[in-house]
C-alpha cells in the first residue's frame, strides 16, 4: 500500500511545537526526541492505514471522515481527515482534554 501525503494543519503545527517544547523544557531533550520519533511512527502509520483509526469522535462531534490515532507511549491523539490524495491532520491533542471543546477551536 502507497502512503498518501500527510498536510497537517497550523493548529496542528503549533499543537506538535508546544508538546515538543513542553517535553524538552520537563525533560530535556532525550524525552522530546522520544516524542517526536513516536509521532512520526504514528503519522507514517496514519498515511499507510488511515481506515485504521477510531472513528469514536466523528459520531460524538458529527464529522462525517473524523478518525483518530494514539501516539504510542504518549497521552496524546492525531485527528485527521482523509481525502482522497492526501490526510489532512487537523489536531494533535492530548487524551485527557475535553476533546469536543477542543476540537471546536480554531
Amino acid at each position: 500500500m502507497t502512503a498518501k501525503p500527510l498536510l497537517l494543519s497550523p493548529q496542528a503545527q503549533r499543537e506538535v511545537r508546544q508538546v515538543t517544547a513542553y517535553y524538552r523544557s520537563e525533560s530535556g531533550d532525550a524525552l522530546s526526541l522520544k516524542w517526536v520519533t513516536a509521532l512520526e511512527h504514528a503519522l507514517k502509520h496514519v498515511g499507510q492505514h488511515a481506515l485504521s483509526g477510531s472513528t469514536r469522535y466523528a459520531v460524538l462531534l458529527k464529522l462525517a471522515g473524523l478518525r483518530f490515532w494514539p501516539v504510542r507511549g504518549f497521552p496524546y491523539l492525531i485527528f485527521y481527515v482523509e481525502r482522497e490524495a492526501e490526510i489532512d491532520v487537523w489536531r494533535v491533542l492530548h487524551a485527557q482534554r475535553d476533546i469536543p471543546l477542543w476540537m471546536s477551536e480554531k
